[in-house]
């Protein structure tokens, strides 16, 4: 069938969704001229309200030029007065764009989208929220202009807004970010679902390409999509004040319209256990649950490097010397919490109520900089060399176990290779040279000696339970959720 349709079908769809969105350009344009600020909140005029409509079908032909021949849609939307945000979900594909140009609500967008010829055009039509890269306050300007135009009182048209994120294959619903509901109004929670008996929707950053799967759908015969608009949602006070938890009871409410489980990993874990550094994380590491740990204790990504460098600077004054929990959190000069308490006992192998703070500034190390192994892995030399700058096999495996987040692991294969003179010890220059000739150092001298073991230790890069990451499955969560409470388990 692919075959037959990349010669005949394939072409032909492909250059009538060209042609649409060429066809479209210039009413977006001419549309778009000379709107101020004062002119979008203003009701629309007759001109602009016959470009609307003309607009949503050139943008239907383009999507039945698609295979997409009908698109059920079911429920109410609401009214930009009753719910000024539509939170949707599952995100799993660009087609999500569906009902976006079906229902022309403004989205969050990068800048630089809107520089694309054609395409930026469009998307500059709908009135956009933008976030900027290059301002390092982009975020909470974002944040702002959403609870700007949400708290109008419908002037301005709805956003619509994917608030897991990410990409994931539909398998569950991963934690949503909090910038839909920060504004404390009623939201619309409209899901999505592809009920095609064969998945060419699904773009993740595992698996088929962005062409691959345009080419996979346009030949598909026909092309299936349901879109589901849910009860206007308003939240409780304490929802109001608690934009993390207003976000956890929407995506419950999702995912039983969906049918489907809930995970509390986030896109962050996601890039986390899928880096491509030299140290692909097993599936039984504990660095997942201390990346959260990291998040819950209010360490902001933006300024993680900063903090790190921070804290490296400290532990190497501190040398070999080992912590309480008290002078741990006077460390990290935060209070002790029951989130400092969890943290704390991931490194407290012994449960002596001491932890070695080296330990602590390596995870935070492969947390910030997740692919980049080699800065980790010089970062943990400083931190554990000798005078003369050397490390022990029994430091290179303290080095290895704790950049991985796992209990047990046998370096000594790999310490030989690199000590060629059988010195006994190595300094860092030694290793780099190593892994510069064996950039595959991990699998060829850890991942294989250690398959099959007891500790259960395996390459993400097999093949993940539910298409997100290693060790993201809903079903088995619970039951690998315990055994990571202490990283020596």
């Amino acid at each position: 069938q692919i075959a037959f349709m990349t010669l005949t079908l394939f072409p032909i769809r492909l250059f009538f969704a060209a042609f649409m969105m060429l066809l479209a350009w210039p009413f977006a344009f001419i549309a778009s001229m000379g709107s101020d600020e004062q002119e979008l909140e203003k009701p629309l005029s007759w001109w602009r309200k016959i470009v609307d409509i003309l607009l949503k079908a050139i943008m239907r032909m383009m999507w039945l030029a698609g295979g997409f021949h009908w698109i059920n849609v079911k429920g109410r939307r609401a009214l930009p007065a009753e719910a000024a945000i539509l939170t949707v979900a599952p995100h799993s594909s660009y087609f999500d764009a569906i009902p976006v140009t079906m229902t022309f609500a403004s989205i969050v967008m990068k800048a630089e989208s809107k520089d694309i010829p054609v395409w930026g055009t469009l998307i500059k039509y709908i009135r956009p929220v933008f976030v900027s890269r290059a301002d390092q306050d982009s975020r909470r300007k974002t944040v702002e202009e959403i609870k700007r135009r949400a708290q109008s009182g419908g002037k301005w048209p709805q956003i619509m807004i994917f608030p897991e994120g990410t990409c994931t294959n539909r398998s569950c619903l991963i934690t949503f970010k909090p910038g839909a509901f920060i504004p404390g109004v009623p939201v619309q929670p409209v899901v999505l679902r592809y009920p095609n008996k064969l998945d060419t929707i699904t773009w993740t950053w595992q698996g088929p390409g962005a062409f691959e799967i345009l080419w996979l759908t346009l030949c598909q015969f026909h092309n299936s999509v349901e879109i589901e608009f849910l009860p206007v949602y308003i939240p409780s006070e304490e929802e109001r004040k608690n934009p993390v938890l207003y976000a956890n009871n929407v995506r419950r409410v999702m995912a039983e319209a969906l049918g489907v489980s809930v995970t509390d990993y986030t896109f962050e874990d996601c890039q986390l256990a899928l880096a491509e550094g030299q140290l692909r994380l097993p599936s039984d590491t504990c660095l997942l649950e201390f990346a959260k740990l990291v998040r819950s204790l209010g360490l902001k990504p933006e300024t993680l490097e900063d903090d790190l460098d921070k804290y490296a600077a400290s532990a190497m004054k501190m040398k070999k010397e080992k912590v309480d929990l008290k002078e741990f959190s006077a460390y990290l000069e935060f209070p002790v919490s029951q989130t400092l308490e969890n943290m704390f006992s991931l490194f407290d192998e012994n449960e002596d109520g001491v932890i070695d703070i080296r330990e602590f500034v390596i995870a935070l190390s492969v947390v910030c900089k997740p692919s980049k192994t080699l800065e980790t892995i010089q970062l943990a030399f400083q931190l554990y060399q000798s005078e003369g700058g050397t490390v022990t096999e029994e430091d290179l495996a303290c080095i290895l176990k704790t950049a991985m987040g796992v209990s047990q692991i046998d370096v000594t294969h790999l310490f030989r290779a690199v000590d060629e003179e059988e010195k006994g010890k190595i300094t860092y220059d030694d290793f780099y040279t190593f892994a510069v000739l064996h950039p595959h150092f991990a699998e060829d001298y850890l991942y294989a000696d250690q398959m099959g073991a007891e500790s259960g230790l395996q390459t993400s890069s097999l093949s993940a339970p539910n298409g997100i990451c290693t060790d993201f499955s809903p079903d088995s969560s619970g039951d690998r959720r315990k055994p990571l409470q202490k990283k020596l388990n």
